[in-house]
C-alpha cells in the first residue's frame, strides 16, 4: 500500500526540501520505490535534482488546474527508484486559482490514486498554509513538520496544528503529523534547551532522529543528488537513513494496528 508524507512548514528555511529530498534518496537505499512531488512555486525540488525549473513544459500546476495525470507530467532522476513530479513557476496559478474549483482540496489526493504502485509519495509542500498545502495534507496519511531548534521556528507551529485538526475534522480523519527537529547544533546551548522542550512538549509525535547542521548537505543539493547518494558516509546522511528506518517503522506499527 502506498503511503503518502507531507513535509510542510510554515516557515521557511527549516530544510524542508533537503528533508524532502534527502528522505526519498535514503528510502531508495532501504529498497523502496519512491515518487517525489514538488508543490513549492519556488520549485526547489526541481532544481536540486538537477532540472532547471524554466525547462519544465508541463508541471504538477498541470495536474492541479487542467487535470492532467501525473503520469504524463512525470519523470525519472538520475537514481533508479526515484521518480518526480516537478514544479514550476505556473504553481503560483495554482495557489490562486485552486480554490475556485469543485471540491479542490481532494484534487491531489484524486490525482495520486491514478498513478503507479510506489511504496511512498512525499509531497514538498510552499513555506505557507495556503490552498497548495491543505491540498497535500488532504492526501498525506502523515505529515513531517521540520523545525529547527529556535524560537522562530517553533512559534509558528501553533498555526500548523491548528490546521491539523481542522483537517482531520472535515477532510482526512487519517491524518497523523511527526515534528522533526533539523539543523540542530549540539554546540549551540538553546539549541539543546528547546530540543528538549520540544520532546517534554510533544512528546512521541516528535521523532527520535534529529538532524545536525551539515555543509556537506548543501553540497549534494549544488551536485543534485540526496545526500545518501552524494555523500553516504556524511553525518547527514546516517542520520536521514535512521529517519528513513524510523518513519518505516512507524508505517508497519500503523498497518498492523488497521488489521488488528
Amino acid at each position: 500500500m502506498t503511503r503518502i508524507i507531507a513535509i510542510a512548514s510554515e516557515k521557511g528555511g527549516v530544510a524542508k526540501t533537503t528533508t524532502a529530498i534527502a528522505l526519498g534518496g535514503a528510502l531508495v537505499q532501504l529498497g523502496q520505490d519512491v515518487l517525489l512531488v514538488d508543490l513549492d512555486p519556488q520549485a526547489s525540488l526541481t532544481l536540486a535534482l538537477g532540472i532547471p525549473p524554466h525547462s519544465v513544459r508541463r508541471s504538477i500546476a498541470d495536474v492541479l488546474l487542467n487535470s492532467a495525470t501525473p503520469l504524463s507530467i512525470s519523470r525519472e532522476t538520475g537514481i533508479p527508484g526515484l521518480d518526480l513530479l516537478p514544479s514550476s513557476s505556473e504553481m503560483v496559478l495554482a495557489e490562486r486559482f485552486l480554490p475556485i474549483r469543485r471540491s479542490y482540496k481532494l484534487i491531489l489526493r484524486q490525482a495520486l490514486g491514478k498513478m503507479p504502485l510506489y511504496d511512498t509519495v512525499i509531497l514538498d509542500c510552499p513555506p505557507s498554509l495556503g490552498a497548495i498545502t491543505h491540498n497535500a495534507m488532504t492526501a498525506a496519511d502523515l505529515l513531517i513538520i521540520p523545525t529547527t531548534p529556535e524560537y522562530l521556528s517553533i512559534y509558528p507551529l501553533r498555526n500548523i496544528l491548528r490546521d491539523i485538526r481542522a483537517t482531520r475534522e472535515r477532510d482526512n480523519p487519517r491524518l497523523n503529523y511527526r515534528l522533526l527537529i533539523t539543523m540542530l547544533d549540539l554546540r549551540v546551548g538553546s539549541h539543546k534547551t528547546l530540543s528538549q522542550q520540544l520532546r517534554s512538549t510533544f512528546g512521541d509525535a516528535v521523532l527520535q532522529t534529529a538532524i545536525q547542521v551539515d555543509t556537506r548537505l548543501r553540497d549534494s543539493t549544488i551536485a543534485g543528488l540526496p545526500i545518501t547518494h552524494f555523500a553516504p558516509n556524511a553525518r547527514s546522511a546516517k542520520q536521514y537513513l535512521a529517519l528513513a528506518q524510523e518513519i518505516s517503522q512507524y508505517v508497519r506499527s500503523e498497518q498492523v494496528a488497521q488489521t488488528a
